[in-house]
């Protein structure tokens, strides 16, 4: 296997501390979810934002492969930190391809939801929820 690309970032203090990426492009201070307004991000807003970026990558790749123009399109994550023995997540992908009818967003979803690393990464591990928005 080809290693395409590889980071490595440092956590200190866990859920209430830092990240820091080792090239320094990522530095923030990280803390529990809470209500209300907070001082730092936390892991769920992270993981959301890379599989956001990460699946509408996939996306746009299978679109254009479709020969469908996803130039507007647009993914929002909605990952939920859930109570169910010990703790999980679960995840809700919100897709938007304007100007591709219901039928071919609901295919393109599906087969960039078959391709994107994160989907794969967390296949059978993490309820997914694709919903693909008129």
């Amino acid at each position: 296997m080809k290693t395409i690309y590889s980071t490595k970032v440092t956590s200190h203090g866990g859920r209430d501390g830092t990240v820091r990426s080792s090239d320094g492009l990522l530095d923030l201070q990280v803390t529990s979810p809470k209500g209300g307004q907070q001082e730092g991000t936390n892991p769920e807003q992270l993981f959301a934002a890379g599989y956001a970026a990460c699946f509408h990558s996939a996306l746009k790749m299978t679109a254009k492969n479709k020969s469908i123009d996803a130039d507007q399109s647009e993914v929002t994550a909605e990952v939920a930190l859930l109570e169910k023995d010990g703790f999980q997540l679960s995840v809700k992908l919100i897709i938007r391809i304007p100007g591709a009818s219901q039928a071919e967003a609901k295919e393109i979803a599906q087969l960039a939801h078959d391709t994107c690393p994160y989907s794969k990464a967390i296949k059978n591990n993490i309820e997914v929820d694709l919903q693909v928005a008129g």
